[in-house]
This record gives C-alpha cells, sequence and structure tokens, in this order.
C-alpha cells in the first residue's frame, strides 16, 4: 500500500498559480500511474492530470489543458501539479491518487487503490 501526502493547497486570485505536490511513502514502488483529482461542493470528483511513472507520459482532462501541468523529477517522488490561470472555477479539494495499472481509463476514480487526504484550492474573482 502507497500512503500518499499532499502539500498544502491555498487561496489565490484568479489568473494567479498554485503548485501542488504529491508524496509517496510505505511501498514506493507500489505505483506506475498517479493523478490528481478534484472535487467541488456539490459535483462530483473528477479526474485532472495523470502521469505514467515509468515514461512520463501525461494526460489532462479538457477544462485545465494548456493551464496545468503535471510533472515528475528524476528521483520520481513528489509528483507535482502546476496549475496557471486559476480561474474561480478552479477552486476545490485536490486529490492525489495513485494505482498498478498504467491501463484503462485514467480519471475512473475506482480504478486507483490509494488516496490522498485532499488539500484545498480556493480561486477568488
Amino acid at each position: 500500500q502507497v500512503q500518499l501526502v499532499e502539500s498544502e493547497g491555498g487561496s489565490v486570485q484568479a489568473g494567479g498559480s498554485l503548485t501542488l505536490s504529491c508524496a509517496a511513502s510505505g511501498s514506493t514502488d507500489g505505483w506506475n500511474f498517479m493523478a490528481w483529482f478534484r472535487q467541488a461542493p456539490g459535483k462530483e470528483r473528477e479526474g485532472v492530470t495523470g502521469i505514467t511513472r515509468d515514461t512520463g507520459m501525461t494526460a489532462y482532462a479538457s477544462p485545465v489543458k494548456g493551464r496545468f501541468t503535471i510533472s515528475l523529477d528524476a528521483a520520481k517522488n513528489p509528483v507535482f501539479q502546476q496549475m496557471n490561470s486559476l480561474k474561480p472555477e478552479d477552486t476545490a479539494m485536490y486529490y492525489c491518487a495513485a494505482r498498478l495499472s498504467t491501463h484503462g481509463t485514467w480519471y475512473q476514480e475506482s480504478r486507483y487503490n490509494d488516496w490522498g487526504q485532499g488539500t484545498q484550492v480556493t480561486v477568488s474573482s
């Protein structure tokens, strides 16, 4: 099992930037794909970004494409999510999630075994 800990989120004004990180501990070789999800009040949790550990291949949801960047450094831990040009609609609790498989729909939360506790991002207009 992999324990995931997200960095502290924060509050920014629209147009601002924020970087989140997700550090894995425990069975740190126990994941091959990591993703960020978010859940806004009254909405379902949705996949935002994803990255394959070995290849660095990335995936992005349409609402964040061109604004968010998911990345890994050479140590493969932690995973970063750089968020630029933030909008009020980006306000949500953000979670990182990890799984062994690199196959299948990356934004389907049921495919993930391990989850962080979540971190709040608030964007004001």
